[in-house]
């Protein structure tokens, strides 16, 4: 199939786009580069450095290539800076978003895999998760992705598209050529590697002060090369009328920020020197997720669940990319 995939040079669709490729699928990829890396896109796949801010250009793409499906991953993603800049999220996630669709209907493309979040359930009121609780999101980054789910969701019901959202919980490790390169990153594994390179002097823990074991937020952790194992199953989902829908993608087991620092220090022989900092705004004390919906429709579940594996994963690629893909940045 001829798949677009918007993001593709950033740490999910680089990994995403380098599965596509070995199952055979043509893909083009649309990213404007200003968080992605042109070394992180496949060799074979079609780079097109666009804006999604870009309607006419957007229009040019799907005029002159054979797309079939779209995998929309490109996004703003820091909780942190959505509290702060608002404006900026609603206008890259949501907005952007829509000119993706609109050039969609023009050119008569009818599926799209949309990357959503477990944030859009805000603190939950039971745990494990499923994609039936309540949907009340507590920063600004969970409400902009929840505010594009539903636009896909009237955007179906008004011209036929199908979608299927894909609701990540905490992606992290690495395939042997892609991983994680964000400035600045946010996500605890990336940066529990980078400490134990010492790259980071010390590691921030925001809060140990929640209602949990040791006080520290609990995760559920999820292999990127799952992830991108979902979006092919969702592909097959489409033929098998699944889609209009939305996905949980996690493992199903939660992990405190302690724990990971612990299996980190196991993993890598590092000490990890820590500094207690106070919480984040916006971040709900346990993300559990219940994947069943998407092992009983699309057949997926996790392959690669031992968190010593996907910490072993992501050390093995920093250390072969210290620096990330431009080290001399």
């Amino acid at each position: 199939m001829g798949i677009l995939v918007t993001g593709g040079a950033g740490y999910i669709g680089s990994v995403l786009t380098e599965e596509l490729m070995k199952e055979g699928h043509s893909v083009i990829v649309i990213d404007n580069l200003s968080r992605g890396h042109r070394e992180a896109v496949a060799a074979g796949a079609h780079l097109i450095p666009v804006d999604l801010g870009d309607a006419p250009a957007l229009n040019n793409i799907f005029r002159r290539n054979k797309i079939e499906a779209v995998m929309h991953l490109a996004a703003y993603t820091s909780v942190e800076q959505s509290m702060k800049e608002p404006g900026k999220y609603f206008q890259n996630n949501v907005v952007c978003g829509v000119n993706l669709l609109e050039a969609m209907l023009r050119h008569n493309i009818g599926r799209i895999v949309f990357s959503s979040t477990a944030a859009v359930y805000g603190e939950p009121e039971k745990v494990p998760i499923s994609e039936d609780s309540p949907l009340k999101p507590v920063n600004v980054y969970g409400d902009s992705k929840l505010t594009f789910e539903r636009v896909l969701h009237w955007y179906a019901k008004a011209y036929g598209l199908e979608y299927i959202a894909l609701r990540y919980f905490n992606v992290a490790g690495a395939s042997s050529r892609f991983g994680a390169d964000h400035h600045p990153e946010t996500n605890l594994i990336p940066i529990v590697v980078r400490a134990a390179l010492g790259e980071i002097e010390c590691l921030p823990v925001f809060g140990t002060d929640y209602d949990t074991g040791d006080g520290t937020c609990i995760r559920d952790y999820i292999h990127v090369l799952d992830i991108a194992g979902a979006h092919m199953a969702a592909l097959e989902g489409f033929n098998k009328g699944k889609g209009n829908s939305a996905y949980n993608l996690g493992n199903g087991e939660g992990f405190s920020v302690m724990e990971v620092i612990e299996t980190a220090r196991k993993v890598t022989g590092a000490d990890i020197p820590v500094k207690i900092c106070p919480r984040r705004p916006g971040d709900p004390a346990r993300l559990i997720a219940d994947y069943n919906r998407a092992k009983d429709h699309l057949g997926w579940q996790p392959q690669h669940s031992a968190l010593e594996d996907i910490i072993k994963s992501a050390w093995l690629w920093q250390k072969k990319h210290p620096g990330g893909y431009d080290a001399g940045r």
